[in-house]
């Protein structure tokens, strides 16, 4: 699934999933975790803004 530019990804662990957003021009990715009955859309959103934040906050430095 891509998601303004972003690629994610969603791996099920047990009870949980896995999302995993990845920037395909800087190379970065994140994850979040939440339970397996929580909408992929909240967190495919969930994980783009941690993505965004962890890119901004390294081009600060």
């Amino acid at each position: 699934m891509s998601d303004e530019g972003y690629i994610v990804e969603y791996i099920v662990i047990g009870n949980s999933i896995k999302a995993t957003a990845i920037d395909p021009m800087t190379l970065k990715e994140v994850s979040v975790i939440g339970a397996v009955n929580t909408p992929k859309e909240q967190l495919a959103k969930l994980a783009i803004r941690k993505l965004i934040y962890v890119i901004k906050k390294e081009n600060k430095n």
